[in-house]
């Protein structure tokens, strides 16, 4: 016959074999005091002259064991008497802190439910079972940050209803009770959350000047955290920081703080403000180095900045290297930004080499129906004096092209085209078609 045991045993069995085990071992030591109570002739005898007693040797081991007990139990009375008081300060103390928890808690609620009037009265009610509490000799250790997290609460109220002298106040006290003086624990993370609600206010009242400073008061290590730089960013771009706001979009597109398509956005938006406030075209190439390769290889803003570039009087052969970018992947630009690369290019068509021409050739025959390629192929051989061709082109573009602004100048073109052959009806009907344009 085999027997099976399972191990490790299921809980229920473990539970029942323990129990078992346990029983064995109270009847083996039942039976072990039996026998050795029910054989034992030993006796212990007094001397107390003039008498003698004798008593049995199993009574005076019970009666050892009784009074072990009862000097046991009279010893834990007496040490839970004089324990009261201590106990009766620890009792009122948690009163105290059951009291101050539950109105920090209240005012919490209310604040998340928008009841800002409730949510401060509440975090006053805080407050003074806090000063309560202190006054205690027995005061727990992280009262202060109980308080710093009352006026906190109370200064995000304060600043919901508009208080700000209230909640500049609380500010105060809340930074004072959090502060590197404070010795409790926890205390370093409300100080930092302090300091980062105050940027937030700061920049809601239009101050991000105000903003700047209480986030340079952040520790090196709280300053690179992602709520951070996003008060940074917001501080930044109100003030037209540009250059500041760039670097910390980048350290959010690392931290991964925006999605793929958000990052790129703000990237591009602010490069485009930093290069508006180029005020010359020494300054504008400068800015255009300073930026990230893969920022440069942006199409928007390439064709900004080319723009931007030949509107300050710059290089047009530099701008229309700067186009490189654009001109290669111009199939993803919207209408809008082909229309703007198209004007770009016209420009500086006065100063166009051959191997932009042979480009501007080649992505016309690759795409012969593009209106906008039609026109730029029109108004290059028109710069380089090739009449026939230039009409053929610009005829065909003012059929297709949606853009006014382009179609007014192509019927322009083949109006001074009219004019150079001598046709002054063509010219003419040209000039209405591009007046009405």
């Amino acid at each position: 016959m085999k027997l099976w045991v399972r191990w490790p045993l299921p809980v229920r069995d473990a539970d029942t074999m323990r129990a078992a085990l346990w029983f064995l071992v109270l009847f083996g030591l039942a039976v072990a005091i039996a026998l050795f109570a029910g054989n034992n002739q030993g006796a212990v005898t007094l001397f107390w002259p003039p008498y003698r007693v004798d008593l049995s040797l199993n009574l005076v081991l019970l009666g050892l064991v009784a009074g072990f007990l009862l000097v046991h139990l009279a010893l834990r009375a007496l040490s839970a008497l004089f324990d009261l008081p201590r106990q009766a300060v620890r009792w009122r103390r948690q009163q105290k802190g059951r009291a101050m928890t539950s109105a920090l808690l209240d005012a919490l609620s209310q604040l998340t439910a928008g009841r800002f009037l409730r949510a401060r009265k509440s975090a006053e009610v805080a407050l003074v079972q806090a000063r309560a509490m202190a006054a205690d000799a027995g005061k727990p250790a992280d009262v202060a940050r109980l308080k710093a997290l009352a006026h906190m609460v109370a200064a995000e109220a304060a600043h919901s209803l508009q208080d700000k002298p209230a909640r500049d106040e609380h500010l105060k006290q809340a930074l004072a009770q959090a502060g590197p003086s404070a010795s409790a624990g926890g205390v370093e993370e409300v100080h930092e959350g302090a300091l980062l609600r105050a940027a937030r206010w700061a920049l809601h009242d239009g101050d991000p000047a105000t903003a700047m400073r209480w986030l340079t008061d952040l520790p090196q290590g709280a300053a690179r955290r992602t709520v951070a730089l996003r008060t940074r960013l917001k501080a930044t771009r109100q003030s037209e920081q540009f250059g500041a706001a760039l670097e910390t979009a980048r350290l959010l597109t690392k931290h991964r703080a925006f999605s793929p398509l958000a990052a790129r956005s703000i990237l591009r938006g602010l490069a485009t403000d930093l290069l508006n406030g180029a005020h010359d075209a020494s300054q504008l190439r400068r800015t255009w180095e300073g930026l990230d390769p893969s920022e440069r290889q942006m199409p928007e803003l390439a064709i900004h900045a080319a723009h931007r570039l030949v509107v300050l009087g710059g290089d047009a052969v530099l701008a229309r290297n700067w186009l490189m970018p654009a001109w290669t992947g111009q199939e993803s630009l919207s209408d809008v930004m082909r229309v703007r690369l198209v004007q770009t290019l016209e420009e500086g068509l006065a100063t166009i080499d051959t191997g932009w021409l042979a480009r501007i050739e080649a992505a016309h025959q690759a795409n012969p129906r593009d209106a906008s390629l039609q026109y730029l192929a029109g108004m290059a051989c028109m710069q380089h004096k090739l009449w026939g061709k230039a009409q053929q082109l610009l005829t065909q573009a003012t059929r297709n092209i949606k853009d006014p602004v382009l179609r007014r100048n192509a019927w322009g073109a083949l109006a001074q085209l009219a004019e150079e052959r001598g046709d002054a009806a063509a010219a003419s009907a040209a000039w209405k078609h591009a007046a009405r344009d």
